[in-house]
């Protein structure tokens, strides 16, 4: 028997429940304080890790709704993230569910933080010196402010520096709704063109020239 199959054990299958195994994922998630890998809720309800994740996959669809068939979507999704599944409000009902949300819960981040964690995110591993030189200021505060809220980390040191090396978390990844890094949008539309880069390249030039 492969180390990934689960056998019914405590007295139960997940058919003895009403609705089988889709209710059985809906209770087991909607209590869980914290996203769980698929490897887990195989082992929490005895089964085959594969048929895990194809439920899974399918309440994922199901909350998606089919406007084609008149079934809409739910408020609330299944999100999996490089730390597991978890239900989480949908993103465009962000301003409802934010008004019976917990203070700690609404906590947003200063421009400030959110400027420092961009690069971490798309420099990473980066030091805080480097976070300083990109900004043009001392980060230390909101790199401070970044760890506080678990969205970044230190992950070894530089080589020539010995100045700890900043990266994100895997709750970072959380709550941008990411599998892994790669799926971060491209800066390639935020950036100038070659030509935009040499028009002013020349132009830093000639006000060097004149001066």
């Amino acid at each position: 028997m492969s180390d990934t199959t689960r056998q019914p054990q405590d007295g139960f299958t997940v058919e003895d429940f009403p609705g089988g195994l889709p209710s059985c994922l809906e209770a087991l998630l909607i209590v869980a304080d914290q996203p769980q890998t698929t490897a887990d809720i195989a082992r929490i309800l005895h089964l085959d890790i594969s048929v895990a994740e194809q439920a899974l996959q399918a309440l994922q669809c199901e909350y998606e709704g089919d406007a084609g068939a008149g079934i809409r979507p739910r408020g609330f999704e299944l999100r999996h993230t490089a730390r597991g599944w978890q239900f989480t409000s949908r993103a465009v009902f962000e301003s409802i569910a934010a008004t019976v949300a917990t203070d700690g819960q609404t906590a947003r981040l200063s421009q400030a933080a959110l400027e420092a964690l961009a690069i971490v995110a798309y420099r990473q591993p980066v030091t805080r010196a480097q976070v300083a030189a990109i900004r043009g200021v001392n980060s230390d505060g909101v790199i401070r402010s970044l760890s506080i809220h678990g969205l970044i980390k230190e992950s070894g040191a530089d080589p020539e520096t010995r100045a700890a090396l900043l990266v994100t978390s895997e709750l970072f990844l959380e709550r941008m709704g990411l599998d892994s890094l790669d799926q971060l949008p491209s800066l390639a539309p935020f950036l100038p063109s070659e030509a935009e880069v040499a028009h002013l390249a020349q132009s830093d030039e000639a006000d060097y020239s004149e001066g």
